[in-house]
């Protein structure tokens, strides 16, 4: 959003850092996925950015984009989350044998590595002000191609949640 997140900062002594901001709601949505390979050797990160909320055309469109880039066979783990259902998306999910979904129990985000990349987007980007959506843009795309070479940042995401340690080896 636009609404900075504000987070503990240093400041010199007595001088309380300020955030000024205009106060505008407007935000851009995100999906993303965290890949391990089956081999346990490459992870990656997909993202899609959006200006409007995300509904299951969105969730399918990242799909189609996820199959392209990966081979064999994909296990989507999700959450619960409404856009992850509807008639559409089981029929295109129905049609893709190469993917299989797990869901994680109803509220789990330790278990979901995702959660772990989008608190430290979260964070990097703290105390920041974007003027316009398109700065937020921006800085959210160079944030992710930074993090998305990161081999170090993307396992510690898998390795940080209470998934079973798969990549320890």
């Amino acid at each position: 959003m636009l609404v900075p997140t504000v987070r503990r900062t240093w400041a010199p002594r007595g001088e309380t850092p300020l955030v000024r901001h205009s106060y505008e709601r407007t935000k851009i949505s995100a999906i993303s996925a965290v890949t391990v390979s089956p081999r346990r050797r490459r992870v990656g990160l997909y993202v899609h950015l959006h200006q409007e909320n995300i509904s299951q055309t969105e969730v399918e469109y990242f799909l189609r984009d996820l199959l392209r880039h990966l081979r064999g066979n994909v296990i989507v783990l999700w959450d619960g989350a409404s856009i992850h259902k509807g008639a559409e998306l089981v029929e295109f999910l129905r049609s893709r044998p190469r993917v299989r979904v797990e869901s994680f129990p109803g509220y789990a985000p330790e278990l979901n590595p995702d959660e772990f990349v989008w608190s430290y987007f979260k964070a990097e980007l703290a105390n920041g002000r974007p003027e316009t959506i398109d700065e937020l843009m921006s800085s959210l795309v160079a944030l992710t191609k930074r993090v998305a070479k990161s081999p170090r940042h993307l396992r510690g995401f898998v390795l940080g949640s209470d998934l079973p340690p798969f990549l320890s080896s």
